[in-house]
């Protein structure tokens, strides 16, 4: 195991999860960071060292779904082995944030890419793989989750028209941090300082070969990932980073860094697309009919603020389609609630009648 002398302060553990940490010290438990999850065992920094970690039996028969179980990022409470690197964990404290997605796939299921995160680095390439909708997703999912988003636009050195792109990529982004970097030319890199401060985590987000892995292994100053050259037919890169880890930074900042993601299905992003669509929102207010579709409706301000170019017809529409995208998700969601609750009462009614069985 990896010999590690660590402070919980330093890694992130401040009063919010003291005080959550409190009922449990006189239990004789101790309290540890999840920082790397492998098939239900879990590598765990704790003052006391690494150590390797699955959960009791109790925590496993109680958790209801996938979200109760501990992800990269969440702080647990645990008992560790005399003599052993091992542990086991007994509960997770109430997180801070959670950055979730639809897992993928045809069942509506959460997957929880990474909790307890105070910023997250939107990466996103420079390169001809730019896509604004995908920014716009990120985005929304990344103000539900409760961090600071920051859009990180990589290999800028390969940028013919950044002013252009720049210009777009602000258009959407409504007031959140931009930085564009270049690892190679050393560009930018100073700019994203400001936000690795010492005991805050940061999470790296982004599809696979957009230079997250070359941007980990330059902040960290070795060659933690492994990373590949981009492709000269289509210029995308290649995915290399394969699970989410923690990693501490020299300053004292929590990186983790996440492989990437083909897919991003949203997962209970109300609240988050009216924080990133606010123009829209805003706007919509405006609109001579309440429930205004903005479409063939008069006095509709929004089409109104298309005609004056203060944003275009691909930005709505794809507010349009994140709409549809939640609403449906929605009635999965009740539909699947529905289905277990009626598992469960089915359930209770077998128990019933086996105890009513036993007594005559």
């Amino acid at each position: 195991m990896e010999e590690l002398n660590l402070n919980l302060s330093t890694i992130g553990f401040n009063e919010f999860f003291e005080n959550e940490f409190e009922s449990y010290k006189e239990e004789g438990y101790i309290v540890g960071r999840v920082a790397l999850e492998h098939k239900r065992m879990y590598r765990v920094w704790t003052e006391e060292g690494e150590l390797l970690c699955e959960v009791s039996g109790k925590f496993s028969y109680l958790a209801a779904s996938r979200e109760d179980f501990p992800a990269v990022g969440d702080w647990v409470v645990l008992k560790a082995r005399t003599g052993e690197d091992r542990g086991m964990i007994h509960g997770v404290l109430p997180r801070k944030s959670k950055f979730s997605r639809k897992a993928a796939g045809t069942n509506t299921e959460e997957q929880i890419v990474a909790t307890n995160v105070d910023t997250i680095f939107l990466v996103n390439s420079l390169n001809d793989d730019l896509n604004l909708r995908r920014i716009e997703r990120y985005l929304l999912l990344s103000w539900e989750s409760g961090a600071n988003p920051v859009i990180v636009l990589t290999k800028s050195d390969l940028c013919d028209d950044l002013e252009k792109k720049l210009s777009a990529i602000e258009g959407i982004a409504m007031g959140v941090p931009v930085v564009t970097v270049s690892v190679i030319e050393e560009k930018g890199i100073s700019e994203l300082q400001t936000f690795l401060l010492p005991g805050n985590t940061v999470a790296l987000l982004g599809s696979s070969g957009v230079g997250k892995s070359t941007l980990t292994n330059y902040l960290l100053g070795e060659e933690k990932q492994k990373v590949q050259e981009i492709r000269e037919v289509d210029d995308k890169g290649r995915h290399t980073t394969t699970h989410r880890e923690l990693i501490l930074l020299p300053g004292g900042t929590v990186l983790i860094d996440t492989p990437g993601m083909r897919e991003l299905q949203l997962w209970d992003s109300n609240d988050g697309l009216v924080e990133s669509f606010s123009d829209i929102e805003t706007t919509a207010e405006e609109c001579k009919f309440r429930n205004c579709t903005h479409e063939q409706e008069p006095g509709c301000a929004v089409k109104q603020a298309i005609k004056d170019g203060i944003f275009d017809i691909d930005r709505l529409l794809s507010y349009k389609k994140l709409q549809k995208e939640l609403a449906y998700l929605e009635r999965k969601q009740e539909k699947r609630a529905q289905v277990e609750e009626k598992k469960r009462w089915k359930s209770i009614t077998i128990s019933v009648k086996n105890a009513k069985k036993e007594n005559y």
